[in-house]
This record gives C-alpha cells, structure tokens and sequence, in this order.
C-alpha cells in the first residue's frame, strides 16, 4: 500500500512517476506539504525560471484533454509573498487556464521547506543501501517536483547523466516486478534488460531471475529466445492481424487482438480523447 502524502496524492500522481510505495522522502514530506486546490488566478509562474517556449498548438491540445480528464498531475507550487508560485507544471497551469477552469490541484510547500525537502532526497539518492527502485523514484521526484533536468539531477548526485537516466527507466517495469527487486535485492543491471521486454516476457523471467539467480546474460538470452517464439505465434495469427489493421484504420489508434480482448493504445492524450469519442 502506498506511504506517504495519502489516497489523494495516490490518485492524482501517475505511479509511473512517482509511486509512494518507492518515495524514500514520503513521510517527510507530508509533514510539509499539501494538496489543495487553488484558484488558477492566485498562482503565478516563477519570474526567475528561464522562460519556457509553449506553442499554442501544444497548450491547445493539453487543454482539450483537460477538459474532458481534468489535470490529473497537480502542479507544485511555493507559497511566497501571499502568492502560489510555480516550481513544476507551468504548461498544465497554462492550458488549464486556456480550457476555463478555475482552479487546480497543487502540491504547495514553503520555500524553505522545498530546499529542504530538495536537499533530503539529494541526500538519500547518495546512500549505498538505496534499492535501484527507491533511487529511479527518488530521480523521478527531482525531475517531476523540483523542476530538475537529467543534468542537473547527475550534478547534484555525482553520477553521469546516462547512469541517471538509465536507472529512472527502471520505472517502466510492471509493479510486480519492482516489488522483486526490492523484495530481492536484483540488482539494476539484471533488469535492464526486462525493460523494453512484452509483459508476457517479464512474468516468466522475474520468478526465474529470483529462483535460479540470472545473470544479465541469461536475461537476455531468455528474452532473444522468447522473441524467436512469439515470431513463430505470430505467422499462425495472421487473421488477427488482418483485424488489428482494421480496427486501427476505423479508430485512428493502434489496436492489438489476442484471444478474447482487443486493447487499443494511444501514442497521446489527444488521441485518447479521440478514440474515448469514437467508442461512445
């Protein structure tokens, strides 16, 4: 179950971002933050931030999704001089004010308390006993949170930028085997590989990887071998396929078919919100 900052943080941060079950800093941060929601007109960006570049078509869009979805990331927010100023979010809080909404979800912390905070995961993300989960999460809390880039983050942590990013990727596993990891002890460079595997791949090979102690190598030749066979499946599937064309033609989406579902997947919000109209 998720620590932390509580159900209403759970419901509004993606757990590909930062999944409080992983956050090293989520007790401490919710001794200084809240969750509220605040007037769009009370909050202002942060003059001394280098100025972003928004197209209008891009806002346009943003805006039309939060429309029909609502902002589903609160922004982050630092109450200075009686105003909300913006840390991270400035394009939701824009394309929220283009789509007439008037308020939003906040995260909202001191100044003070966000250097401190900021410091605490820098601090943590430095220890040797961090799991490679915590870590990815702690990284993914700099960037989402504090406005941070890959550059910045290997700055502050003395690591190299590709290390940073490699380990945030980590992210992308299923839940369960994140859980592994942890649970285990895998190390990163063991799981690596799952991260670009099917899902199908990784429910095999995680029990594998814990039972028989893979190595990197092994992973990956397990993942090689389970492609092969997927290819042989997929020369017996080709009415299947002749369906997925179809379906994707008719719903402007990509479409996968296997046995008794169909799952459509969709490359951005607007293209959710055109394929939700089509389904109506």
């Amino acid at each position: 179950m998720a620590r932390g900052l509580g159900r209403g943080f759970s419901s509004l941060i993606p757990t590909d971002l930062v999944d409080e079950e992983f956050d090293i800093t989520a007790e401490s941060d919710k001794e200084v933050s809240k969750l509220l929601e605040i007037k769009v007109s009370e909050i202002t960006r942060d003059e001394n931030q280098p100025r972003q570049t928004f197209t209008e078509e891009s806002l346009a869009e943003l805006a039309a999704s939060i429309k029909q979805h609502g902002v589903l990331q609160p922004l982050v927010v630092i109450e200075e001089d009686g105003k909300y100023v913006i840390v991270a979010g400035e394009r939701r809080w824009r394309a929220a004010k283009m789509a007439g909404l008037e308020t939003v979800p906040a995260i909202v912390r001191t100044i003070d308390s966000q250097n401190r905070l900021e410091l605490s995961i820098i601090e943590n993300a430095q220890r040797e006993d961090l799991n490679p989960i915590e870590l990815a999460t702690a990284y993914a809390k700099l960037k989402s949170q504090f406005n941070l880039s890959v550059k910045e983050i290997a700055e502050r942590v003395g690591k190299s930028e590709s290390s940073v990013m490699n380990t945030m990727r980590l992210l992308n596993l299923p839940e369960d085997a994140k859980k592994a990891m942890v649970e285990n002890g895998l190390s990163e460079g063991v799981m690596r590989p799952l991260i670009t595997a099917d899902k199908s791949v990784i429910e095999k090979a995680v029990p594998l990887i814990v039972s028989e102690g893979w190595s990197a190598r092994r992973v990956e030749q397990f993942i090689a071998a389970n492609r092969k066979k997927s290819s042989a499946v997929a020369v017996k599937t080709d009415a299947q396929a002749k369906q997925e064309m179809i379906l994707s033609e008719k719903y402007g989406a990509k479409v996968r078919v296997a046995a008794r579902s169909v799952t459509f997947s969709c490359k951005d919000e607007k293209e959710l919100s055109e394929l939700l109209e089509k389904l109506k």
